[in-house]
């Protein structure tokens, strides 16, 4: 009877584990994609004579290296008070368009071959970061939504103790 790698792990190795359902995620895929793509466009802008930019990609590794822990810790669902969504949302608009500027300067400006395949990596990640942002617009969206069903409840509650405290 066959045993996955989680029930072999020992316990202590089992709990620093990442739980199955992020690792199945669109999102983990997407931020471990984020992660090696920034790691590697950091690696080629370091080789190049476009070492200015190196900075933009060491920030989204980081970032999105900070992310992908935190939904492994599932720091999201202990510290409600920030908001995860909006966030990452705004990491990845960021992002995009970061990316997108930096590999248009990559590409046209200098000539080496490093830079230019930081530019074309750039290019890939401003992809994975724009289908990030769209499906985090999306959870966004969503989440909104739900809340604002939620207020004119409350509105309305607020209304009727209104209305009764000036009939008294």
């Amino acid at each position: 009877q066959p045993t996955g790698e989680r029930e072999r792990a020992p316990p202590a190795l089992r709990a620093m584990l990442p739980p199955r359902e992020l690792l199945r995620s669109r999102k983990c895929r997407l931020l471990l994609a984020e992660t090696v793509l920034s790691f590697i466009i950091f690696i080629c802008y370091i080789a190049s004579s476009a070492v200015s930019f190196m900075m933009a990609p060491l920030l989204k590794f980081l970032l999105a290296l900070f992310l992908l822990v935190a939904y492994a810790f599932k720091l999201n669902e202990k510290f409600k008070g920030l908001y995860w969504t909006l966030s990452d949302f705004l990491r990845c608009v960021t992002a995009a368009i970061i990316y997108f500027a930096i590999s248009i300067a990559a590409v046209s400006k200098y000539s080496d071959g490093a830079s230019k395949a930081a530019g074309v990596l750039g290019f890939i990640a401003t992809i994975v970061y724009a289908i990030d942002f769209y499906i985090t617009f999306n959870d966004l969206v969503a989440f909104l939504k739900q809340d604002s069903s939620d207020a004119p409840e409350e509105q309305r509650k607020s209304e009727d103790e209104d209305s009764d405290s000036d009939s008294d």
